[in-house]
């Protein structure tokens, strides 16, 4: 009896889980927020499996580009790992679905104390139960719905993974239309300061007034101004892309040049290929089908449980006269009051608001494309109205020029033109971020990626046009 009893307990504690304590301090969280090596970056970049972002080959020598920022996005951020933990919880409720409840042992000790005890031995009674029958009833249903929710859960974590990524993007693209418009003010304001000491010559051979001066000045004094502002502007959006990449703020992160920006994103999407199957592409709307399909399981098990739990067991026992009976005996729940109601109404009223809510999301969806593509015709439209004004000012800025050697203009006239020429191109590059902040919404609500190309011979120049990378400056 001791050496089974010994077997039993050593098989009992090799299947036990042993406790492994992960220290919370701040040398162990450090090390965990480290941004990865290039080497693991490359090799996850090559085996990335989503629904919709593809493997690529990782390389940012060269700089880093939209499709590789949001591939890093995924690998490096932190954020996304908690996200992620919550997979290894769906598996263990799988695992705790399939388990079967364990037999539950009784022993009785019964000693004569009183009265005629002659004769008579101490009576124990051993009662071996297992409540199997309802378990095994429900054990599929409890699977299936299990699977079902883990099935979401990862289908959640991927549409997180694919909001983290396109939160790259979009960091990414604001950041070089920023470097664009600093470049346009970095090239006005040499522009402006070689004018203004060809203007202080001017006053001193008497040919300039001091009002000339005053206008180049204040001209020049407002480019600078602009300058200054979206230096603080780029140092937000830089922090923002670092945060979205995994990276620490203080890293420098440079863009690849030579990405044509202008094209982004694509003119001709038809709207039908956009929201067509757009249940099958939305990771979202993927994510609460599935849990759905888990919650039509759930509800199925709780109707089944509404019946009586059943449970056999096994009796052997020893009277104080020395009998032995041994036999079997069934236990059954009389569902008088608990029909197992409560939980039935509650199941089957979250998989009501389960329904509810897809379809809501789904008609959200196909509104937000739509929205979107008009405030994408909108913003064409304006561009092109805003291209028209800017070749139109440099047209009067050219004429002006013309004229003030002619000496029939005052330079403050000829300023204010170019202010006002700045002023519109400024507002062309702000209108292209517009567009491709418009385009990236689009994707995250179509869940469709727009392949972004390599730049024509065409940036923009001071006619308004764009041909060639001159205006490129590193991140």
């Amino acid at each position: 009896m001791p050496r089974i009893m010994v077997v039993l307990i050593a098989i009992f504690l090799s299947g036990c889980s042993v406790y492994h304590p992960i220290p919370l301090t701040s040398k162990e969280v450090n090390k965990s927020l480290l941004p990865p090596d290039t080497k693991y970056i490359k090799v996850q970049a090559h085996e990335i499996q989503h629904p919709i972002l593809k493997p690529l080959e990782f390389d940012d020598r060269d700089g880093l580009s939209p499709d590789e920022a949001a591939i890093l996005a995924v690998i490096a951020n932190p954020e996304l790992r908690a996200i992620r933990d919550r997979r290894d919880i769906a598996r263990a409720q799988i695992l705790q679905a399939g388990i079967l409840p364990n037999p539950q042992l009784s022993a009785t000790l019964e000693i004569p104390t009183g009265g005629a005890t002659q004769g008579t031995i101490n009576a124990y009674g051993l009662q071996l139960d297992w409540d199997i029958i309802t378990a095994l009833i429900l054990r599929g249903s409890n699977i299936r719905a299990a699977k079902r929710q883990a099935e979401s859960i990862e289908l959640s974590i991927a549409w997180k993974e694919w909001q983290a990524a396109e939160a790259a993007r979009i960091h990414w693209f604001r950041l070089a239309w920023l470097e664009k418009k600093l470049s346009l003010l970095d090239e006005e304001e040499e522009l402006l300061s070689s004018n203004l000491e060809a203007l202080k010559k001017g006053v001193s051979l008497g040919v300039k007034t001091g009002l000339d001066i005053a206008a180049a000045q204040a001209t020049l004094q407002d480019v600078r101004q602009s300058r200054s502002a979206l230096r603080r502007q780029m140092e937000k959006e830089r922090c923002a892309l670092n945060r979205s990449l995994g990276l620490p703020p203080d890293r420098h992160v440079t863009l690849q040049r030579g990405i044509d920006l202008t094209a982004w994103p694509p003119e001709k999407i038809p709207l039908t290929d956009l929201t067509s199957s757009l249940e099958d592409r939305r990771l979202d709307l993927m994510a609460l089908r599935k849990g759905y399909e888990s919650q039509e399981e759930r509800l199925r098990s709780a109707i089944l449980e509404q019946f009586p739990k059943i449970g056999i067991g096994l009796i052997r026992a020893r009277d104080t006269g020395d009998v032995i009976t041994t036999g079997g005996a069934v236990s059954f729940s009389i569902p008088l009051f608990d029909r197992n109601q409560g939980t039935i109404a509650i199941r089957r009223a979250t998989r009501k608001q389960l329904y509810d809510e897809y379809a809501a999301r789904l008609f959200g969806a196909r509104a937000e494309i739509f929205s979107l593509t008009k405030e994408l015709e909108g913003v064409r439209a304006e561009m092109a109205a805003v291209e028209q004004a800017v070749e139109a000012q440099q047209k009067l800025v050219d004429a002006f020029e013309q004229a003030i050697e002619q000496g029939n203009l005052d330079v403050v006239s000829l300023y204010h033109a170019k202010k006002d020429l700045i002023d519109k191109r400024l507002r062309l590059l702000d209108l292209y971020s517009t567009m491709t902040d418009l385009g990236v919404a689009l994707e995250t609500a179509s869940g469709r990626i727009f392949p972004v190309g390599h730049e024509k011979p065409h940036p923009e120049t001071r006619d308004g046009k764009w041909n060639g990378d001159e205006h490129e400056v590193n991140s």
